[in-house]
């Protein structure tokens, strides 16, 4: 059997990254941040409007629309020939990058944009909030008992401690490692350093969660532009590649995962890595879907970082943190920089491109040659892992 990345590996970069502002942002919708966002990767690219026959984007929840990839063209005045809308939760990201670089190696299109935004600060009530919460479960197993998602996700963290005795000060660990980079990144939501014992002290959310264990609620968009590695060479002298791409889905809801502590990151870091003809040991840096804090720490286990069970230690270790051995959300991640939702990992791939140019500024990771970056969605359910380089291969 043929290596299942040979024809996509290094093959499709990317030319184009950009964000909006994050935080609160009344008065701007989902679809407006969105078009920005599109066009100020565009011309990070070095194109115009015309020049791209190829639009992603996913689902917004203060801006629901039936169709929103199409309507993003419309609203753009686009008219592309590949134009698709994904939703995998906060998966959505990565998952929407693997469908474009399909869309590039066999022809479909050969200039994409991915563009994702949403305005979960401002655009919804806290009734609306509240119900996106209480809906996520599963209908007849799930719902009936009133969790919520920091719940489900409590779940994990407290089969996480069951398991192999991880503490609250570990989960707390990563995020004041989060915050520490964002400390360094102007454009981060929140920059104002905190510790361990703020992280535990902050009020319970869900036993063991504390606030500073759960992700920010954010406005914002973000966008890339990618195209094959052919025409990267063309436009710009400074393409980020893609070396591999893996997925894993288990399940949707939690009451049907097969475990807690081990997710389907294992698959798709594995899937990417065989593609990168790379392993853990190769990346420069990290970026892991911290929507709450015991993701992470599943996350370093799964994808090859540290051993199932001592990712309490690793983050114990500094690893995390700016100059440590594998700096993890170099940006500030979604517990420090921003979570407008879905659009949510965008933001880490922005900030994946912007280190692989060597232009992060302050929190710029010294000599940094390959990344990896992973999203998840729903709870623990679905997965995509990507590995990025400055080098083609």
């Amino acid at each position: 059997m043929a290596n299942p990345g040979s024809q996509m590996r290094g093959k499709v970069a990317f030319i184009g990254a950009a964000d909006t502002e994050v935080g609160k942002l009344p008065g701007r919708t989902p679809m407006e941040l969105c078009a920005e966002a599109a066009l100020k990767a565009i011309d990070d690219a070095g194109l115009k409007k015309s020049d791209v026959d190829g639009l992603l984007s996913c689902s917004s929840m203060a801006q629901p629309l039936m169709y929103p990839a199409e309507a993003l063209a419309e609203y753009l005045q686009m008219f592309p020939r590949y134009c698709m809308a994904v939703g995998a939760g906060g998966g959505t990201t990565f998952s929407a990058i693997h469908h474009a670089a399909s869309a590039i190696v066999t022809g479909m299109a050969d200039v994409i944009v991915v563009a994702m935004a949403d305005s979960m600060r401002s655009g919804l009530t806290r009734d609306q909030a509240m119900q996106v919460q209480a809906t996520t479960g599963h209908p007849e197993f799930e719902q009936p008992y009133g969790p919520t998602v920091p719940a489900y996700y409590a779940l994990i963290a407290q089969a996480h401690m069951a398991e192999f005795g991880t503490t609250s000060e570990q989960l707390a660990g990563i995020a004041v490692a989060c915050r520490e980079h964002a400390c360094l990144n102007p454009a981060a939501q929140m920059r104002d350093p905190i510790t361990i014992e703020d992280v535990v002290s902050s009020r319970m959310i869900a036993d063991p969660l504390h606030l500073l264990d759960c992700s920010l609620v954010s406005d914002g968009g973000s966008a890339v532009v990618l195209c094959s590695a052919e025409r990267a060479a063309e436009l710009r002298d400074d393409p980020v590649y893609l070396l591999g791409a893996g997925e894993g889905h288990t399940h949707e809801h939690i009451s049907a995962a097969h475990s807690l502590t081990t997710s389907a990151a294992k698959e798709a870091g594995e899937r990417a890595y065989q593609m990168a003809g790379l392993g853990p040991k190769d990346m420069s840096f990290a970026q892991l879907y911290d929507c709450f804090t015991p993701t992470v720490l599943v996350e370093l286990e799964d994808l090859g970082f540290c051993a199932k069970g001592e990712g309490g230690a690793f983050v114990d270790s500094g690893a995390l943190k700016p100059g440590g051995s594998l700096p993890v959300n170099t940006h500030g991640g979604l517990l420090s920089h921003s979570h407008p939702g879905n659009p949510g990992s965008m933001f880490a791939l922005t900030e994946s491109i912007w280190q692989l140019r060597n232009t992060a500024g302050e929190r710029q990771v010294s000599n940094a040659q390959h990344g990896l970056v992973h999203a998840q969605g729903g709870i623990m359910s679905s997965h995509t892992a990507l590995v990025l380089s400055r080098d083609g291969g």
